[in-house]
């Protein structure tokens, strides 16, 4: 039975901090608020892979108190920012084509399972000329529950064609790992991320410290 392998996409596959940061900053301005994050700060790098609401709160906090009511008001144009610029400076972290392309040729499936809208997370993966790559991707915006709710890694692995009972889940944070246990997957997190200095405290089933390692991080899983 071949195997599945599901990768979280932003801060696993790919950096995207620094074209999701500019979005943010375009938000903060059409708000008309003096606010921008630093596109080459750990810190914001890294609250920039937890996704857009997560940004607007970390800059509004620098200015006082976090009102959600703005956070709510920045959502949508930074949504619209981030699709008229999406891959600016995105790039998939290094080996990481290398290992899909890897898992294809020995004939497992892969998919991706992310927390970005699926319309954006398929536009970037066509700019990256890389959708063909996936056997699936399911998004935010795909079912009405959204990681760390199992049902969204699940029909990631049914999509792309795979079997729950040879799965694994690759990410980055601690959402991550818990969306792979509550599915009953084992959970490999990757250590090169902005925010992965402290990914061995999350207790993943392995960690991922270079793509060029990830058969021997699926055999430690048991795939």
């Amino acid at each position: 039975m071949k195997r599945c392998v599901i990768f979280d996409l932003d801060g696993t596959l790919c950096d995207t901090s620094q074209d999701l940061i500019a979005a943010a900053n375009a938000a903060f301005a059409e708000l008309g608020h003096d606010i921008r994050l630093d596109p080459q700060a750990d810190e914001d790098r890294a609250t920039a892979l937890r996704g857009g609401r997560a940004m607007l709160r970390l800059g509004f906090s620098r200015k006082g108190e976090v009102d959600e009511a703005q956070v709510d008001a920045g959502y949508q144009p930074l949504l619209d920012a981030y699709e008229r610029d999406i891959c600016t400076h995105t790039v998939f972290y290094p080996g990481a084509l290398d290992a899909v392309r890897r898992l294809r040729a020995a004939g497992d499936a892969v998919g991706i399972c992310t927390n970005k809208p699926e319309g954006l997370a398929r536009k970037l993966m066509d700019a990256l000329d890389a959708s063909d790559l996936f056997d699936s991707l399911v998004g935010a915006d795909r079912l009405e529950v959204r990681k760390p709710h199992p049902d969204h890694l699940i029909e990631a692995v049914r999509e792309a064609g795979g079997d729950m009972s040879r799965a694994a889940m690759i990410g980055d944070t601690e959402t991550d790992r818990e969306t792979a246990h509550e599915a009953g997957l084992p959970c490999i997190l990757v250590t090169f991320g902005p925010g992965a200095g402290n990914v061995a405290d999350l207790r993943p089933d392995a960690l991922l410290q270079d793509y060029s390692q990830l058969e021997t991080a699926l055999q430690v899983v048991g795939l």
